[in-house]
C-alpha cells in the first residue's frame, strides 16, 4: 500500500507537467472529427461534392464544437506543459508556414490568421501572466479562478461578432428573440483597416481566410481552459492518469496533434486527387 501510495505521489508529480490521458485522448477525438470535417471542406468546395446540410447550421454546428474543444483543450494543458514559450513560438511559426503554403499552393482556398496562429499567439501572450499566477499560486482562490473563468467568457460573447462589426449579444444566434433587445454596440470603421487590426479580430476591407481565428475573441475562450485548468489543480486534478495513454489511439493523436494537424491536409487532398484521377481514367 505505502509503495502504491508513493508511485501515486511520483506520478501526480510527474502530470504537473506531462500527459494527461483524458485530455490526449479528448484531443485526439477532436483531431479525428477535424480531420473529417475538413475531408468534407475539400470534398464540397473543391472537388464539388453535394451536401447541402454541410452548408447549413449542421456543419457550422460540427465546426464550432471542433474549434471550441481545440481551444478550450489547448488553455486548459498551458498549465501542465514545459517551456510554454517555446511551443507557443513554435505554434506561432507552423501557423505562418500554413498561411505561407496555402498562399502558394491554393491561393483560392489561402489560410490567413488560422487557428494555429492564433494558438501559438495566446500561448506567448499568456507567458509571463501565467509566470505570475504560478509564483503566486498559494494566494489564488478558488473564487478568484471562477473569476476568470466568467469574465473570460463574457468577453468571449461580447466580442463574438467583432469581425461583423459588432460589440454585444444582439447579434449573438439564438439570442434574436421578439420582444427582446439586447445591448449592442456598432464598432467604428476606423478600426478595420489593416493586417494588424485583421489579426487582431477586425479585419479589413475585402479580406478572406479560409480559416480565420483571430486574437479576439477567441483568445478569451483559451483563456477559459486556462482558468478551468487551475480549478481542476485545487480539486486535486481528479480522474488523473498519466501512465496508460500510449497504448491508446486517440491518446497517440492527441499526443501529436501538431504534426498531425500540418500533415492531414496534403494527405486527404492527394487521397481525393487520386481517387478523381482514378475515376477519369475508368471513364
Amino acid at each position: 500500500m505505502q509503495s502504491r501510495n508513493k508511485r501515486e505521489e511520483k506520478d501526480f508529480e510527474a502530470g504537473c507537467h506531462g500527459r494527461v490521458q483524458w485530455v490526449d485522448r479528448l484531443r485526439g477525438m477532436t483531431l479525428c472529427s477535424m480531420m473529417l470535417y475538413h475531408g468534407m471542406w475539400d470534398a464540397v468546395y473543391l472537388f464539388g461534392f453535394s451536401a447541402p446540410w454541410y452548408e447549413r447550421w449542421p456543419g457550422a454546428l460540427w465546426q464550432q464544437s471542433i474549434c471550441w474543444t481545440f481551444l478550450l483543450l489547448s488553455g486548459f494543458s498551458y498549465p501542465m506543459g514545459r517551456r510554454q514559450g517555446r511551443r507557443g513560438a513554435e505554434v506561432f511559426l507552423a501557423g505562418i508556414l500554413v498561411s505561407a503554403v496555402t498562399a502558394v499552393w491554393m491561393p483560392e482556398a489561402a489560410v490567413r490568421f488560422g487557428v494555429l496562429t492564433l494558438i501559438g499567439s495566446a500561448m506567448l501572450l499568456w507567458y509571463y501572466p501565467h509566470r505570475l499566477l504560478e509564483q503566486r499560486s498559494q494566494r489564488c482562490s478558488m473564487m478568484g479562478m471562477w473569476s476568470g473563468v466568467c469574465f473570460s467568457a463574457l468577453l468571449f460573447f461580447l466580442f463574438r461578432e467583432a469581425a461583423q462589426g459588432y460589440l454585444g449579444f444582439s447579434r449573438l444566434p439564438g439570442l434574436r428573440l421578439p420582444g427582446l433587445r439586447l445591448p449592442g454596440l456598432r464598432l467604428p470603421e476606423a478600426w478595420y483597416r489593416s493586417g494588424f487590426s485583421t489579426y487582431l479580430g477586425f479585419p479589413m476591407p475585402g479580406f478572406y481566410s479560409a480559416d480565420y481565428f483571430p486574437l479576439i475573441p477567441w483568445i478569451f475562450l483559451f483563456s477559459c481552459g486556462y482558468f478551468l485548468s487551475r480549478i481542476w489543480e485545487c480539486f486535486g486534478r481528479p480522474g488523473r492518469r498519466y501512465r496508460d495513454s500510449k497504448g491508446h489511439l486517440f491518446c497517440f493523436l492527441g499526443r501529436h496533434s501538431l504534426l498531425i494537424y500540418l500533415l492531414h491536409q496534403p494527405i486527404i487532398l492527394f487521397l481525393f486527387w487520386v481517387g478523381d484521377t482514378g475515376r477519369c481514367l475508368i471513364r
